[in-house]
């Protein structure tokens, strides 16, 4: 399975006013995503997870090192087009995406731009607005839909351009629990159903959970990276960068502490953690 983004040395410093010293955000960051991958990455704020994100979309270009996109160098601007072809941003705010008085004709914008033929435009748009579950609502005003919906409307923007890789930053951010499990349901069947490659930035941990890769960023650069158990199991290291763990492995590592019990800390979900706490009160 090859790459579809690589990053070697990557470093990344924010233009500052004249006679100002550039502080860095990234700070060489080393990180491959194979293509396939749901890989969901976390930090806390100011650790570079957002800047690392828009590296990825040639939305940031280098300071330092270099970022490749399907073997493309962002930094060359004759490939800006295809980088930005092959991988497409979500972001938190979903109405900084939506430009259209219309959800089919806001999902037809890119592809309009693109050149798209009017009758392929059609069956793209058709199919994912299908995909993400808002095909109903085609002849809808996207001021009229709840959160979680517009923010589906967006991803349907993004699957109708047949991306190869998607970048989510942030996209649950602004929403309430039922839009939270809504786009998070579209995020894993772009993935899954799909086969697209899908970097999830979040700092909700459940959503984290559903990934088959976290990445833990802190203080510019890659703290932890391997699979959700293998990451939050290392509660310690999680806690020392000012980041929480899914309540299943507190609620295990609290008591286990408390009590000093022998308990296990790898529960993701909410019966595994039944059946540990089952087994060891019998």
């Amino acid at each position: 399975m090859s790459e579809i983004i690589k990053t070697e040395n990557l470093q990344y410093a924010y233009p500052v006013e004249e006679g100002q010293l550039a502080v860095p955000v990234l700070k060489g960051v080393n990180l491959k995503v194979k293509r396939g991958e749901f890989v969901a990455v976390l930090g806390h704020n100011g650790s570079g997870k957002s800047t690392l994100a828009g590296c990825f979309n040639a939305i940031r270009l280098p300071t330092g090192g270099v970022c490749y996109v399907d073997m493309m160098d962002t930094r060359d601007e004759n490939n800006t087009y295809e980088v930005r072809k092959t991988v497409s941003m979500v972001f938190q705010n979903p109405d900084n995406q939506l430009v259209a008085t219309v959800v089919e004709e806001d999902v037809a914008f890119a592809l309009e731009n693109m050149g798209v033929p009017p009758q392929e435009i059609r069956k793209r748009v058709d199919e994912a607005l299908k995909a993400v579950g808002m095909y109903e609502y085609r002849a809808q005003a996207p001021h009229r839909l709840s959160g979680g919906q517009k923010q589906r409307v967006a991803i349907a923007g993004v699957i109708a351009m047949m991306p190869r890789c998607v970048v989510l930053d942030e996209p649950t951010a602004m929403l309430d629990p039922q839009g939270r499990r809504e786009v998070m349901q579209v995020v894993r069947e772009l993935n899954r159903k799909f086969g697209i490659t899908v970097i999830l930035i979040t700092h909700h941990m459940d959503e984290a959970v559903q990934a088959g890769r976290v990445v833990v960023m802190h203080k510019g650069n890659v703290l932890m990276d391997g699979t959700p158990r293998e990451i939050f199991t290392q509660v310690d290291t999680l806690r020392a960068a000012s980041l929480t763990v899914p309540q299943t492995i507190e609620v295990l590592y609290d008591l286990g502490r408390k009590y000093g019990a022998d308990l296990p800390i790898d529960a993701l979900s909410v019966g595994e953690c039944a059946d540990i706490l089952e087994t060891y009160l019998q």
